[in-house]
């Protein structure tokens, strides 16, 4: 479960109620879960803590969504679909496949974004942008001069820009997910000492 107390129906209001309206309908989201996406629904009744933070995050969703921006919606999907697994949020990456199915992007590109790098299936403006995204993820804004160069080859300034706001934007989505163990991120530690043959607490004998 999250590790933070959620915000309850009875103590929403403003912007907070209006969403729990809108997704959950009369429904209290802590007490009774789930989203038409399938989604537990935590991220929002955790969020709505902070009004103020739940409001300035979902105005950075409409801000991505906006037709006003320039950025073509695929190639967002995908970057934004790289971003959650090369961070390794569950939560991220599934909701992001279903996002790159309604901008219309074909099924055997949404399986091979976890090894694009080797998968011929991607066209040249669509590499570019999953290397930068892993420039952005993995190497923390460290993108090489041959990287970027191939990126403007396809994008704007006006575009990269937006691209490189947004997928930063949802790696911070990413990360407070698996921290406070929000929606499918709420998932057990995986690393940890792993007993040997002669049982917990054992000691490594070097001969």
């Amino acid at each position: 479960m999250a590790r933070l107390r959620e915000v309850p129906r009875s103590q929403a209001s403003g912007l907070v109620l209006k969403m729990y309206n809108l997704l959950f309908g009369d429904r209290d989201p802590v007490v009774e879960r789930g989203t038409a996406t399938g989604t537990p629904g935590d991220w929002w009744t955790v969020f709505a803590l902070v009004p103020e933070v739940f409001e300035h995050s979902v105005r950075g969703f409409s801000l991505y969504q906006s037709p006003d921006r320039k950025l073509n919606a695929q190639l967002r999907e995908l970057g934004m679909t790289r971003c959650g697994w090369a961070r390794q949020s569950l939560f991220v990456y599934s909701q992001h496949c279903k996002s790159c199915r309604s901008a219309n992007i074909p099924e055997e590109k949404i399986e091979a974004i976890p090894h694009w790098e080797v998968a011929t299936c991607f066209e040249p403006a669509e590499r570019a942008v999953l290397a930068y995204t892993d420039a952005l993820v993995y190497d923390g804004g460290r993108v090489a001069d041959g990287v970027f160069a191939e990126l403007k080859k396809h994008l704007s300034d006006e575009e990269i820009l937006e691209f490189t706001y947004i997928i930063s934007m949802y790696e911070m989505h990413a990360v407070m997910s698996r921290a406070l163990k929000i929606e499918f991120d709420d998932v057990d530690e995986r690393m940890k000492e792993v007993d040997g043959p002669d049982g917990p607490r054992a000691s490594l004998r070097v001969n």
